[in-house]
């Protein structure tokens, strides 16, 4: 799907191979949304759904080494699933400046998160391929295997182990068929006990750059294709449950009901105040009551917490807030409430060095003052982070929309990503004591 849109004023026109290259990236987009588990009686795609260690990931590793081959590259497939792409630099050996981003979805996803910086890194390298053996660094592409945690739950796979920080716990994790990670990695041909092969030295590398979409309205709104992203932001997840009492909801009069429904409706309410109030982004996202029956007064109500924030002092005081509303009203009706978080990963920063670089790349692009966001979803970039400086960049997204099959992109706007990358790395060149090709 495309969209049209007015051009930012002083928007330069993409060269005539940069659209061709924008054109291939769109066809390739819609090359790989025909690998899909979902599919109809008549065997085409009904849907786009590509999970870790399955059929979809091998075909899909297959389709990108060809692709990044095509390119100039070596290629090859790291420990933990992940397709990999390397073109030397002027010196064989010379750590790595890595463009990445991921090609599994989540269910009856869109054609362009994660897939769309995969496809504009490839296009990066093969754009400076002819020029590689003057820079003074190699140029590398990962496709990361797992960003979604759709078949295990557990997110950021591929960059997890690219970044050395894979949890020997998540082996025990299991899909809905009950296969365990690790009985998956050895249907999948590869061997648990090698999973630190994938892992990535500091010295390897010499930064990180993603292109992603911006999952988010800001960029349409402010009439700017492309986005240089400040910070990831980090998130905490909480487990909530509030206690009451199960009783008969028709012998029951109010004055004696303990509904725990009741508390935890009003603590849906309070956290998207509360998260207003102080600029968070919250979101109850699941919620079932206990026993469950039309005819009773919910006993328990469980309920979950995602909260986002720039900082980890706002996310953190807008929690803090949260937390003293529920515990008092929870008391005021004679409820009990039981809190228990489940995840936490703190704002990661993009390196300086980086941001600069896509500020360059941006206004070579043709957009003199790029704008400044920070992203309010994860990325591999967060796991990244933990080896070496990160950068990313947004592309804008038709309506904010994602993780839905009405997620859209416009040639042009590819084509700026393109631009924007290739100039970055080159930026980047020149700063490290290399000439621009």
């Amino acid at each position: 799907m495309s969209t049209a849109y007015d051009a930012v004023p002083g928007t330069c026109r993409p060269k005539e191979q940069t659209m061709t290259a924008a054109r291939r990236v769109m066809a390739r987009c819609d090359e790989l949304a025909q690998i899909s588990a979902l599919r109809g009686a008549d065997g085409k795609a009904q849907g786009i759904l590509r999970a870790y260690l399955t059929e979809e990931h091998r075909r899909h590793n297959a389709l990108a080494g060809r692709w990044m081959q095509e390119a100039g590259m070596t290629t090859w497939q790291d420990a933990a699933g992940n397709q990999c792409g390397r073109i030397e630099g002027r010196t064989p050996g010379l750590p790595a400046l890595m463009l990445a981003s991921h090609l599994d979805t989540v269910p009856h996803a869109g054609r362009y998160d994660g897939i769309l910086g995969v496809l504009t890194a490839i296009e990066t390298v093969r754009s400076l391929a002819p020029q590689a053996d003057q820079l003074p660094f190699a140029l590398e592409v990962a496709a990361f295997a797992d960003e979604e945690g759709t078949r295990f739950g557990a997110t950021l796979l591929g960059s997890r182990a690219m970044a050395g920080t894979w949890d020997p716990q998540w082996w025990e994790l299991a899909d809905e068929q009950g296969i365990t990670m690790a009985e998956a990695f050895e249907d999948f041909g590869l061997d648990p006990c090698r999973i630190g092969e994938a892992a990535r030295a500091r010295e390897d590398l010499v930064g990180y750059l993603e292109a992603h979409i911006e999952q988010g309205p800001y960029l349409e709104e402010a009439g700017r294709p492309l986005g240089i992203v400040s910070s990831i932001a980090g998130a905490r997840r909480f487990r909530v449950s509030i206690h009451g009492e199960a009783r008969h909801a028709g012998g029951t009069p109010y004055a004696r009901r303990q509904d725990a429904l009741i508390g935890a409706s009003q603590a849906v309410l309070e956290i998207e105040r509360i998260g207003i109030e102080k600029q968070a982004i919250a979101t109850v996202g699941q919620m079932s009551t206990h026993p469950g029956a039309v005819n009773v007064v919910p006993g328990r109500a469980d309920f979950s917490v995602d909260l986002r924030a720039e900082t980890d002092t706002l996310r953190d005081a807008a929690w803090g807030a949260m937390e003293s509303a529920i515990t008092g009203f929870c008391a005021d009706r004679g409820l009990q409430l039981q809190v228990e978080e489940i995840h936490a990963a703190p704002t990661v920063f993009c390196a300086e060095p980086l941001v600069a670089a896509i500020a360059a790349g941006i206004t070579e692009a043709g957009d003199p003052e790029p704008m400044r966001l920070f992203s309010r979803a994860g990325h591999d970039a967060m796991a990244m982070a933990e080896i070496t400086g990160i950068g990313m960049l947004f592309t804008r997204c038709h309506d904010g929309i994602s993780h839905h099959p009405d997620e859209s992109v416009t040639e042009a706007d590819v084509a700026s990503t393109l631009q924007a990358l290739q100039h970055a790395v080159l930026s980047l060149a020149a700063g490290r004591g290399g000439d621009q090709p």
